[in-house]
């Protein structure tokens, strides 16, 4: 690991002009030893996304990377003052015969970015960015960068510089205003919210519905509880494999749901309920005025008819318009649900990047693979023939 001094670094200095030149780079193997560069950046507003968190990111490392055999690979780019001007949080694994670099998080960040200074984002050049990524050829053969957002906040993600593609799904979100009211009536139609205020009723009638954010530990068990039985009881529905079933998702949503060392948890709960009985459920994660929807469920059987999960959806963004959130967005990949809100599609690129000259032909398969994925996917009739051959191998593996 190539070290350079580490040190508090003060809030004063964070919002000063400093020189963006690229003096020295490290690669911490260790998450606390990148821990103070890390929250510098994310305490002075950088460009970021609320998935490179260091407290998210540090429970999905501790409770699945390791297990997986990730290893932190935290990039950080200093100036001469030894000021952190960007923070690339990612992990190798050996992938067949190689070492891959990629960004900690797995499929549990939706977008995958760097952490930046803005002034840093703005001004930085891809001949440095090169240089900075040449310095990895002694840790890795390949870079994996998926889903990466070509913008975001406003401003272009630096790493759509380089060599990249674009990705098999796209992000779906909604701009927000202070005024929900005028919000809904701007994303729906008449017919809409006169179907959705009939399903109000009808839950009403079920008993005294409530929508809750969980607010402390009793709370946060008590939905997760509910969350995963129903995700549990959909999946075998489906014939699906209930990736929220393994001990150490699990343990990881728990632990980044809980505040710990007076900081607020990173995953947010929230839940809608009949009388005592939670019908449907989401998480998701806030940072820089926009809620990212991580997971959610709903509860099956009676309840399922009012469509409790739009409901929810309706309840949560219109506290995110109260809290002043300006974006709300329900994640990545076509789902029916999204487009109560969710319409605005945002474009995600993927780059794999040879690092050594071994690589170069792993990095071309990569390349393709994801490119016919991309290309089914656009396929309707042929991605329907493959979504229901995935069910029907799922429920047969359920009877094995």
């Amino acid at each position: 690991m190539n070290v350079v001094a580490l040190r508090r670094f003060p809030a004063e200095n964070r919002q000063m002009p400093v020189d963006c030149t690229v003096a020295e780079v490290a690669i911490y193997d260790d998450m606390e030893a990148a821990e103070a560069p890390w929250r510098a950046l994310e305490g002075s507003g950088s460009l970021a996304t609320p998935y490179q968190g260091y407290d998210f990111l540090n429970h999905w490392q501790a409770h699945l990377g390791a297990e997986a055999g990730v290893a932190p690979a935290i990039v950080t780019a200093f100036n001469q003052a030894k000021v952190p001007l960007f923070l690339l949080p990612l992990g190798s694994r050996r992938v067949g015969p190689i070492r891959a670099l990629e960004f900690l998080g797995g499929k549990h960040a939706n977008f995958n970015m760097g952490l930046w200074r803005r002034d840093v984002a703005a001004s930085i050049g891809a001949p440095e960015l090169r240089r900075v990524l040449r310095q990895l050829g002694d840790s890795a053969d390949l870079l994996m960068l998926t889903a990466q957002p070509l913008t975001w906040d406003g401003a272009t993600n630096p790493l759509a510089l380089l060599p990249h593609q674009r990705s098999v799904n796209a992000g779906f979100s909604c701009a927000l205003i202070p005024d929900f009211d005028a919000l809904f009536r701007a994303r729906t139609n008449s017919a809409t919210r006169k179907k959705m205020r009939k399903k109000e009723r009808a839950l009403a009638d079920m008993g005294e519905v409530r929508f809750e954010r969980a607010g402390d530990d009793r709370q946060v068990r008590r939905i997760l509880d509910a969350f995963f039985k129903q995700k549990s009881a959909r999946m075998r529905l489906l014939g699906l494999p209930d990736v929220f079933a393994d001990p150490g998702v699990r343990r990881f949503i728990a632990a980044a749901s809980e505040p710990a060392g007076g900081r607020a948890a990173p995953i947010e709960l929230y839940a809608l309920s009949v009388d005592d009985m939670i019908v449907a459920t989401m998480g998701g994660i806030v940072s820089g005025g926009r809620f990212c929807a991580m997971f959610n469920s709903i509860q099956a059987g009676r309840y399922a008819a009012e469509s409790p999960g739009e409901q929810l959806i309706v309840r949560l963004v219109r506290a995110c318009c109260e809290r002043g959130l300006d974006t709300f967005d329900l994640g990545v990949g076509q789902s029916r649900y999204k487009h109560l809100f969710c319409e605005d599609a945002e474009p995600l690129f993927d780059s794999y990047l040879p690092l050594t000259a071994s690589a170069h032909l792993s990095a071309l398969g990569f390349r393709l693979a994801a490119a016919g994925k991309r290309a089914m996917k656009e396929h309707p009739s042929l991605w329907s023939t493959v979504r229901r051959l995935r069910r029907l191998r799922g429920r047969i593996s359920a009877l094995l």
